[in-house]
C-alpha cells in the first residue's frame, strides 16, 4: 500500500514523492530516486493493556483520581523479572530487583499525610458503594478532604467522621438527595458527629451550600415503594407550586417530598399509607402530617 504526497522529487522536479507503508521507503514517482529508506513512526505509541471508554487502544494509562492516595501518579517496578530485551535476570540481579521493590513500595506509604489517605479514600469506596453515589460526587468529597487535611483540621478528630462529612458536603453541593440519616448509616457513625464535621468543613473551607430542592427527592421515595408515574409527576407538580408560594422555606426537602406523594397517593387513589411513606422518606409520620395539612392549605386542594 503506497500513499502519495504533493512535494515535489528534489532530483528530477517533475515526479511526485510517494511512500510505501509496508517497506517504508519514499520514493520519486517518475525517476524513482529512492528518498528515504525508513520512515519515523508518527503516530502514537499505542498500548496493548489500556483502553479507553469506547474500548479502543488508548495512548495513556489509568486517569489521574483524587481518590488515590498518590492521584494515581505513583509509578512501581515491574513484577516480571526480565531485561530491556525480554531475557531473564540472573540470580544475582533479582534478588536486588526483589529488594528494591520492597523498598519501593515500603516508600510509597512512609509520610504520615499518605497513611491518612489511604486510610480515609478507602473508607470513601466503601461508602461509595453503600450509598451508590457517582465518580463526581466521590471525586468532590476527596477534593474537600484534602483541602481539609492541608488546613489541619483532621488533627485530633476522627478522619472517618470527617470523610463522611466531606461526602455529605459533597453531596449537598452537587445537588444529590442524600440525607444525614443516609451517611450516618452507610458510615455507622453517630449523626452529631457527622453534623460537627460538616459545621467545621463549612465554616473553615468557606463552602457555600446550595438548598436541598425537594423535586429531586420524589423519584428517590417513590423508586423505594413502587409509586407509579402518575403519582410522581402529579408530587412534583404540588412541589413546583408550592415552590413558586414559598411553602418550603426552613422545611426540609425529604419530609416535604414525602408529603406531597403522599397528597398525590391520596388524590390519584393510590394505596399507600403515611408509614409506608415516612419509612421510605426516613422521616416520621407526624412530619408527613404537618408538611401535607400546610400543603393542603398553601394550595388550596
Amino acid at each position: 500500500m503506497v500513499s502519495k504526497t504533493n512535494e515535489s522529487c528534489p532530483r528530477c522536479v517533475q515526479g511526485k514523492l510517494v511512500t510505501d507503508n509496508e517497506s517504508g521507503e519514499m520514493f520519486c514517482s517518475k525517476c524513482g530516486f529512492v528518498i528515504t529508506e525508513k520512515l519515523q513512526e508518527s503516530g502514537p505509541k499505542w498500548r496493548s493493556f489500556s483502553q479507553d471508554q469506547n474500548g479502543d487502544r488508548a495512548r495513556a494509562g489509568a486517569p489521574t483520581s483524587l481518590t488515590m492516595h498518590d492521584m494515581g501518579l505513583a509509578t512501581i517496578i515491574n513484577p516480571v523479572n526480565k531485561d530491556a530485551s525480554s531475557r531473564p535476570l540472573i540470580v544475582s540481579m533479582k534478588s536486588t530487583i526483589e529488594r528494591l521493590r520492597t523498598w519501593d513500595s515500603r516508600s510509597q506509604v512512609h509520610e504520615p499525610v499518605d497513611r491518612n489517605f489511604r486510610q480515609a479514600f478507602s473508607e470513601l469506596n466503601r461508602l461509595k458503594d453503600k450509598l451508590a453515589i457517582s465518580d463526581a460526587v466521590i471525586e468532590k468529597a476527596a477534593y474537600l478532604y484534602r483541602k481539609a487535611l492541608e488546613k489541619g483540621l483532621v488533627r485530633g478528630r476522627s478522619s472517618s467522621a470527617l470523610m463522611a462529612a466531606a461526602l455529605y458536603a459533597a453531596c449537598r453541593d452537587t445537588s444529590t438527595p442524600r440525607n444525614l440519616k443516609d451517611v450516618e448509616q452507610a458510615s455507622n457513625i453517630k449523626r452529631k458527629d457527622i453534623a460537627r464535621c460538616y459545621r467545621l468543613l463549612v465554616k473553615e473551607l468557606d463552602l457555600k451550600m446550595p438548598v436541598t430542592n425537594s423535586v429531586q427527592c420524589v423519584a428517590r421515595i417513590a423508586s423505594r415503594i413502587g409509586i407509579a408515574e402518575k403519582t410522581k409527576r402529579y408530587a412534583t407538580k404540588v412541589l413546583k407550586q408550592a415552590q413558586e408560594n414559598e411553602v418550603p422555606a426552613g422545611k426540609d426537602p425529604m419530609g416535604l417530598a414525602a408529603a406531597a406523594l403522599y397528597l398525590s397517593c391520596v388524590r390519584n387513589g393510590e394505596d399507600k399509607t403515611q408509614r409506608d411513606i415516612a419509612e421510605a422518606a426516613n422521616v416520621t409520620e407526624v412530619t408527613i402530617r404537618n408538611r401535607y395539612k400546610g400543603l393542603k392549605e398553601s394550595l388550596d386542594l
